[in-house]
């Protein structure tokens, strides 16, 4: 049998002599005996006798000869295919119950959606026990949400619980949630203001901390409890601290001073930065509507005939160089 003496020895490949491609070419051409005939082209197939012809062979298309060598292997190969098929398949549910259970144990960083998230969420600051940290953007909150806040955050400062939230300054106009901010700051929490707040944020007690993991913050959330990520959250959360501005209430008065003149200037310097109205609106925590009054009211005051003539003397006028006091 003609072997490669690199390659194909160990596994008993035939391979074709340079005899024997010499070998083929003449039976092709002129038929051949079969004492003549090299053993490579035997064991490939490519010469074969012929039932009557007596000792002599014809030769066989490659094409042919190769389908009776590989077609066996090529079963063999199919056969393994269905296996391990099979064998995936039977793990199948054993990967879903695994993956189930991993997805609900206490891992440092997991993923909550829907449902899990409260339930989470309540379990986290039920076991507050030194302080609660949280950022809500978006402005004033809906009164449903303040009256299932309000019990919950009452109860944490009679469990001797700090607590700090940080809101948007727009929070300053809107009347559930001053009258919340009023009832939780008789009880000892304090409330700041940012122009921007970067995302909503929960800590709790320096070790817990839940985050959005979608746009829709009800659809999904990430619980995390990797002391390395919590600390990171911790830091970006004291610096919006130490930029905010505390809310705080004068006797006899029942809402703090809203900031116009300042959430002005903000607003037109997002404008005068190309934002769309609802890109500001998302940005600071307002409605389009409000955004639209703010550029109107500072378009009367600085008399400027379009949103690009606003602009032009803004910029001319260094209107935002300074504080808006006279708008």
């Amino acid at each position: 049998m003609c072997l490669s003496q690199d390659n194909s020895a160990g596994m008993g490949t035939p391979q074709l002599c340079d005899r024997g491609i010499e070998f083929y070419r003449v039976a092709l051409a002129e038929g051949c005996a079969a004492g003549d005939a090299p053993e490579c082209l035997l064991s490939m197939g490519l010469l074969r006798s012929v039932p009557g012809s007596g000792e002599r062979l014809t030769p066989v298309p490659p094409d042919i000869a190769a389908t009776g060598l590989t077609r066996p292997l090529e079963l063999a190969v199919l056969g393994h295919q269905e296996r391990l098929a099979e064998l995936r398949t039977a793990f199948t549910a054993a990967d879903r119950a695994y993956q189930d259970v991993m997805r609900r144990a206490q891992l440092p960083v997991r993923l909550l959606t829907g449902e899990e998230i409260n339930p989470a969420l309540e379990k986290a600051v039920a076991a507050c026990t030194e302080e609660l940290r949280t950022a809500q953007p978006g402005g004033g909150r809906s009164p449903e949400h303040l009256a299932d806040a309000l019990p919950r955050d009452l109860a944490l400062a009679g469990r001797g619980v700090r607590q700090r939230t940080l809101y948007q300054h727009t929070v300053r106009a809107h009347g559930p949630t001053l009258a919340y901010i009023e009832q939780v700051t008789a009880r000892g929490a304090r409330i700041r203001t940012l122009n921007e707040v970067f995302d909503r944020v929960i800590i709790c007690d320096r070790s817990t901390a839940f985050v959005p993991a979608a746009a829709d913050r009800e659809a999904a959330a990430m619980l995390i409890q990797f002391p390395p990520l919590v600390e990171y959250l911790l830091k970006i959360y004291e610096l919006m601290w130490e930029r905010a501005e505390p809310v705080t209430y004068l006797e006899g008065r029942h809402r703090p001073q809203l900031l116009t003149d300042r959430t002005r200037q903000n607003v037109l310097r997002l404008m005068v930065n190309g934002y769309t109205d609802e890109a500001i609106a998302s940005r600071l925590g307002m409605s389009t509507r409000t955004v639209s009054s703010h550029i109107q009211k500072a378009s009367e005051l600085l008399g400027s005939r379009s949103r690009g003539h606003l602009g032009y003397i803004i910029a001319r006028e260094g209107v935002l160089d300074e504080p808006l006091d006279d708008l």
